[in-house]
């Protein structure tokens, strides 16, 4: 695991797709290695386009990113393999957070480690939607429970940074 200590957040907001081929790259390199983020290519262009997205960079290097659209639904939310464990998704979500009322996702019924990550967060199951994806592959619809101390947990996390 790498040490991040020069973290910067940059924003590409909707209409914006400056950075879309760094991100399409991260997200083809995590779908290649764990199978998950799926998406085709216009899809995940279009999407980008048309969402806000936060990227967290180290340097020149992509840590993550996460695209939310306008009422706070995340359509992408990615960590490079290399800097998992280190705070940068929970500081995207909170991110996503700080600009919306309610925050909600959907996450493969199989990827344990994102839902264990959700649940870590907050964020409670609301429904399984079956044949949600593509190749038939269901879904959990998430939402994040909107207490104060999840509120004010984010908001202490984004002072911090």
């Amino acid at each position: 695991m790498l040490v991040s200590v020069n973290v910067e957040v940059q924003v590409d907001p909707p209409g914006d797709d400056d950075r879309v081929e760094t991100a399409w790259t991260l997200k083809e390199q995590i779908r290649t290695e764990e199978g998950v983020l799926k998406q085709r290519r216009p899809f995940f262009t279009d999407a980008y386009r048309r969402s806000k997205t936060h990227l967290l960079f180290e340097d020149d290097d992509l840590v993550g990113f996460a695209s939310v659209r306008r009422d706070g639904y995340i359509l992408f939310l990615a960590i490079s393999p290399s800097y998992r464990g280190e705070g940068h998704g929970k500081r995207l979500v909170a991110e996503a957070a700080n600009d919306h009322e309610s925050i909600s996702c959907h996450a493969r019924a199989t990827n344990e480690s994102a839902l264990s990550f959700y649940e870590y967060l907050g964020f409670e199951i609301v429904r399984r939607i079956t044949s949600y994806y593509e190749d038939g592959g269901d879904a959990y619809y998430l939402k994040l429970g909107d207490t104060p101390s999840i509120r004010d947990r984010f908001a202490d996390l984004l002072r911090r940074s």
